[in-house]
This record gives structure tokens, C-alpha cells and sequence, in this order.
């Protein structure tokens, strides 16, 4: 049953991100879809992760080169998000306030993908492999 709390939760914090996201694109004041690239962050962030934990497999090491070079992969992503939205701001494609929309979503988006993991990576009789 924690588990199911959990994914609401979680699944409620990612669409309050969303919702800033959005926010950043259709206000009246702002009207530039741009920032919606920010998705193929939100969506290729996992995947060095996930490749990592099949490569590495279940060994009780607590670090291992290649969940160093994912640890290091998947920063690199999470801050080019952040970095994509300030780029459009300074290049006055979209306006200063709907890059911190952006930001915030990226925010909440981000710890929500790392709550995500957190919560369902302990092995327990529901995790998110089952998905």
C-alpha cells in the first residue's frame, strides 16, 4: 500500500512540473512552444540509469565505472535541461519569466524522476520493474 502512495505522489509532482512547463509555453504573455524540447530531456534522463543497472547487474560494489559514467551521463542531461531553457532566455526567443516557468517545471520534474527511483529501487515486493 506505501507503494501505491507513493506512485500518487509521485505521479502529482510530475504533473505540477508539467504544468509549469506548459505554463512557460501558452501564457498570453509568453506564447513560444520552445521550451517544449525540454521533454527529450525529461524522457532520455533515465536511460543511463537503466542501462548501467543491466550492464552492472546486482553487484554489491558501491561504485563501479559504469555507474560512475551513468551518474556522470545523466548529470550532464539534467543540467543541459536547465541550461536549454536559460540558453532560449538569453537568445530572447522566449521571455525571462517564462524561462523560470521552465525552471521550476525542470525542478520538480527532476526530483520527482529521482523520487521515482528512490522509492521504487529497493528490491521490495512492488518495484518499478514490474512496470
Amino acid at each position: 500500500m506505501a507503494g501505491m502512495k507513493a506512485l500518487v505522489a509521485l505521479s502529482f509532482s510530475g504533473a505540477i512540473g508539467l504544468t509549469f512547463l506548459m505554463l512557460g509555453c501558452v501564457l498570453e504573455n509568453y506564447g513560444v512552444y520552445w521550451p517544449m524540447f525540454v521533454l527529450l530531456f525529461y524522457v532520455i534522463s533515465p536511460i543511463p540509469y537503466f542501462i548501467s543497472r543491466r550492464l552492472g547487474g546486482d553487484s554489491d560494489a558501491s561504485s563501479s565505472a559504469c555507474s560512475e559514467i551513468s551518474a556522470f551521463f545523466t548529470t550532464g542531461i539534467v543540467v543541459s535541461a536547465f541550461g536549454f531553457a536559460i540558453i532560449l532566455a538569453r537568445a530572447n526567443l522566449i521571455r525571462w519569466g517564462a524561462c523560470g516557468l521552465v525552471l521550476a517545471g525542470n525542478t520538480v520534474i527532476f526530483l520527482t524522476i529521482l523520487g521515482f527511483f528512490l522509492v521504487f529501487d529497493k528490491g521490495d515486493d512492488f518495484n518499478w520493474e514490474q512496470w
